[in-house]
């Protein structure tokens, strides 16, 4: 997804920035049913509700989001993709990112699963510093990957 040949510096060969791309990683274990976890992921409206996003429209695979994160409220145009390596991905069509992607994954444990998800960001450069700050970004995105992971702990245990 990203072109992660261009992240050894801020500025590309020919003089232009370079966006830094982020990682967001959040892992947790689950007394859950592997299958049921998969389920609810997969109801991507409820599943998106659950990181407390102010608003979520679903239409087909086209997902829009909105959040207020400090002063700005930031929405987002998604679209859930098909990525056989991983349970939900989604990536960002229109929005405040360069470049965002997403994806969510289960494995089976003994004593139920492991959930884990990444969100890959970087932000334009023209909205870092004024208006967004990426540990502003990172911060609120382990706060919403969360009570993702909470929800479905409480309707999978």
């Amino acid at each position: 997804m990203f072109d992660r040949s261009l992240g050894f510096g801020t500025f590309d060969c020919g003089g232009g920035e370079v966006p830094v791309v982020r990682t967001v990683t959040v892992t947790r274990e689950l007394d859950a049913d592997p299958d049921c976890v998969r389920a609810a992921m997969l109801d991507v409206g409820e599943f998106m509700r659950a990181g407390g996003f102010d608003d979520v429209t679903v239409d087909g695979d086209v997902v829009t989001i909105a959040n207020s994160v400090g002063l700005v409220t930031i929405e987002l145009v998604l679209e859930v993709v098909d990525d056989p390596d991983a349970v939900l991905t989604y990536e960002q069509r229109d929005g405040v990112f360069e470049e965002m992607v997403t994806r969510y994954d289960i494995a089976a444990t003994d004593g139920g699963v492991t959930v884990s998800a990444a969100t890959e960001f970087a932000l334009q450069a023209r909205l870092v510093g004024p208006l967004l700050d990426a540990t502003v970004i990172d911060r609120q995105r382990r706060v919403e990957l969360n009570a993702q992971f909470d929800y479905l702990a409480a309707r999978c245990e």
